[in-house]
């Protein structure tokens, strides 16, 4: 999936990363762009800094960082499967 940034500032989104090892990772931002670049130049997560580079796989909206933050905590408790269906499923709808 081609990366698809699409935020503003006051936007906060709900995102999943695929890490070099082929390991996800979920997080939270409003300022995808930024955090993108923090991740790849290992100013990120811990956790992604020794599986770079990462790519964006999937992305979602929220009204309020309290949201993206529930939403992000929903998707945690997903197993590995379910995330690869969630991003399959976006994949799908952006086409």
């Amino acid at each position: 999936m081609a990366e698809q940034i699409t935020t503003s500032m006051k936007d906060w989104l709900v995102y999943i990363l695929r890490c070099r090892d082929n390991t996800l990772y979920t997080g939270i931002t409003n300022d995808l762009e930024n955090r993108l670049q923090s991740h790849n130049e290992k100013r990120g997560a811990r956790y992604t800094r020794a599986r770079l580079p990462v790519t964006l796989v999937y992305q979602e909206e929220a009204s309020s960082r309290s949201q993206a933050s529930r939403r992000e905590a929903a998707i945690k408790k997903l197993t590995r499967q379910k995330k690869l269906n969630l991003i399959e499923e976006n994949e799908l709808d952006s086409s």
